[in-house]
C-alpha cells in the first residue's frame, strides 16, 4: 500500500512539474509580447498549471494542446521555448502584429496539426525544421514579410506528411511548388516574381 501511495505522489508531482514548465514557457512568451487589450491578464504564473488560463486548452493530462490568440492585438516576437510545448496541436496566432523570425525550435512540435501565423509581421525565412512536423495539416503563413525559398523539407510534407493546406501567399518567397502524389492538397503561393 505504501509503495502505491509513493508511486501516486511521484506521478502527481511529475504532472505538476510538467504543467509548471509549460506555464513558465507561456508566461515567458507573455512577457515577450505587448498586450494592449489585456487578453493575457489571466496568465498567472502562480497558478498550478496554465489550463485555467484564457486562450489555453489542455488535454486530460493537463498538457497544453492549444493556444488560441488570433486577432488579439499582440505584438512582439515568438520565443524559441515554444518548441518545448511537446503536446501542442494548435498554435493559432493569426492577425496580430507578431514580428521577428519563426523560431526553428517550432519544428520540435511533432504533434502540431495547425500552425496559423498568417497576417502578422514575421520576417526571415521559413525554417526547414517545420518539415519535421509530419502531423501538420494546416500551415498558414500568408500575409507576412517572409523571404527566401520554401524549404524542400517543408514541401515534402505534402508527399510524406499530412499537410492538406499550405498558404504562403503575400510574402517575399520565390521558387515553385510541384507535386506528383495524387491527394487533395491546397497550396497557395504568389505568382512567380520576374527578376
Amino acid at each position: 500500500m505504501k509503495i502505491q501511495y509513493i508511486a501516486f505522489l511521484f506521478l502527481a508531482l511529475a504532472t505538476v512539474v510538467k504543467c509548471n514548465k509549460e506555464g513558465d514557457i507561456l508566461y515567458s512568451q507573455r512577457k515577450a509580447w505587448k498586450d494592449p487589450n489585456n487578453v493575457l491578464q489571466s496568465w498567472d504564473p502562480t497558478l498550478v498549471n496554465p489550463c485555467t488560463w484564457f486562450h489555453i486548452t489542455c488535454n486530460i493530462e493537463n498538457s497544453v494542446i492549444r493556444v488560441d490568440l488570433g486577432n488579439a492585438g499582440l505584438s512582439g516576437g515568438l520565443i524559441p521555448e515554444l518548441g518545448r510545448l511537446t503536446q501542442l496541436q494548435y498554435l493559432e496566432l493569426y492577425s496580430n502584429n507578431i514580428s521577428g523570425s519563426i523560431p526553428a525550435q517550432l519544428g520540435k512540435l511533432t504533434k502540431l496539426v495547425s500552425l496559423d501565423l498568417y497576417h502578422n509581421q514575421l520576417s526571415g525565412s521559413i525554417p526547414s525544421s517545420l518539415g519535421n512536423i509530419k502531423s501538420l495539416k494546416y500551415l498558414r503563413l500568408n500575409g507576412n514579410g517572409l523571404s527566401g525559398i520554401i524549404p524542400k523539407k517543408v514541401l515534402d510534407l505534402v508527399l510524406t506528411g499530412n499537410l492538406t493546406e499550405m498558404n504562403v501567399s503575400d510574402n517575399k518567397l520565390f521558387g515553385t511548388i510541384r507535386t506528383s502524389k495524387k491527394r487533395v492538397t491546397t497550396i497557395t503561393q504568389d505568382a512567380k516574381i520576374s527578376s
